[in-house]
């Protein structure tokens, strides 16, 4: 979705979330190596190939089911394109997907990857995920999995090459950009593609637009407060609660971490505060201190909504007279979690996922969709029709990336560096 104000992609299909289905399998798959560089002549030991896959059903309802599937590429070279298949055996059927292309045939099914998700690299992973229906009680996960036509195995194995062998690849060029760095500087490899890549914000977006978070962080002195609209008929404790609001600060200090002390930026961290739930139901939040603001039946969007006269998207010029509280019980952003939602959107009004997921993430180090909503919200583009030279992997283009890379970084600076000047730096 774009930086701005993003089209809200439809929910998959409603339902009561009854568990969590999951089964780990690893497939072995046959990749090639490639890319470009100097080469020396070393000892070096054979390639390996092979990966995993996690298929989890996140919701299910009578009839119906939704699953995520993330195929993970142990090897150590990158996997150029790839096609999952597996057999169902509750009279499943696929109906619709995201983040692939599917097609069943009896119990067969296979996924293919989008033109902007076909690479993996080495460590790297994908997924997408799927709307079906069963016939029974239940819907299992299945058994076995093949990838590139390869069946699971559980274990990495060579890759057969030709002489000659021992290969390796020398040394990169060491980035030069780093904390407390004045100049614009990036490693030499990323400065096409950075250009590329602020050309088309140019040409494409507003930048005289004054909701960006980084408008937000600095009408607040580098603090961001959000309300989660908590779409859900599930149940939520405090201390979820309370791991939410820490999972954001964790998520934030990925993307800003590297900010700190470079090129006058002011902030050595964007404190990240959880001020507001709302609910379609007061019994949905199960606690009853009073730590944060709590808006029950107001429904906008057909989800329930915080308090308007409290939320910076209705009110950018910072005039919260009408909030319950004043300024200090506004919020800058939504953090909207949808049950059964698959994929997410991303603006300035905050970042919308499937409850579940990001539920579910809450031990993970990353929330890859969550760390890639972010980044629209402070600007950074979407790559679903064209690539930037040069670069394959990283979470601003959706699938082919788990984690922020040094480029998503390095655009994340870009956009310091254009719209600084607008707040006299």
């Amino acid at each position: 979705m774009g930086p701005a104000l993003p089209d809200t992609p439809s929910p998959a299909p409603p339902g009561r979330a009854r568990r969590r289905l999951r089964a780990v399998v690893a497939a072995s798959a046959a990749v090639a190596a490639c890319g470009a560089g100097a080469f020396t002549i070393a000892n070096a030991s054979a390639a390996e190939a092979g990966c995993a896959v996690d298929y989890q059903v996140t919701a299910q309802w009578p009839g119906g089911f939704n699953a995520d599937v993330a195929i993970t590429n142990l090897g150590d070279a990158p996997i150029d394109t790839w096609r999952l298949e597996w057999n169902f055996t509750d009279g499943q059927r696929v109906q619709n997907a995201w983040n692939a292309k599917t097609a069943q045939s009896g119990t067969r099914v296979s996924a293919d990857a989008e033109a902007y998700n076909g690479r993996v690299p080495a460590a790297g992973s994908v997924s997408f995920g799927f709307s079906g229906t069963f016939s029974g009680d239940e819907t299992s996960a299945p058994e076995t999995f093949w990838l590139n036509g390869d069946e699971c195995t559980g274990d990495t194995e060579p890759v057969p090459t030709d002489p000659p062998t021992n290969v390796t690849e020398e040394p990169t060029e060491e980035p030069t950009g780093g904390t407390g760095q004045d100049e614009w500087n990036p490693p030499s490899n990323l400065v096409q593609p950075l250009d590329e890549v602020w050309a088309h914000v140019e040409d494409t977006y507003n930048l005289n637009f004054r909701n960006f978070g980084w408008d937000q962080i600095m009408a607040t002195g580098g603090t961001i407060d959000y309300c989660v609209r908590w779409d859900s008929q599930n149940t939520v404790n405090a201390q979820t609660r309370d791991a939410i609001e820490a999972k954001l600060q964790d998520q934030y200090d990925l993307w800003f971490d590297q900010m700190a002390g470079w090129s006058e930026f002011p902030f050595d961290q964007i404190e990240v505060n959880v001020v507001g739930w709302a609910a379609r139901d007061r019994n949905l939040l199960q606690w009853s201190d009073d730590s944060v603001d709590v808006y029950i039946g107001d429904i906008r969007e057909n989800a329930p909504q915080c308090s308007e006269d409290c939320g910076r998207f209705f009110h950018q010029d910072g005039n919260y007279s009408q909030c319950p509280g004043g300024e200090t019980h506004h919020y800058d952003q939504s953090l909207w979690l949808t049950q059964g939602m698959g994929g997410g959107a991303g603006g300035d009004w905050g970042q919308r996922m499937g409850q579940e997921y990001f539920v579910n993430s809450l031990n993970s180090s990353q929330i890859t969709i969550y760390l890639h909503e972010l980044g629209h919200t402070f600007g950074l583009d979407d790559f679903y029709d064209w690539t930037p030279s040069g670069q394959c992997c990283f979470i601003m283009l959706a699938g082919s990336s788990s984690t922020i890379t040094e480029f998503d970084q390095w655009m994340l600076r870009d956009w310091w560096r254009h719209l600084k000047s607008r707040y006299g730096y």
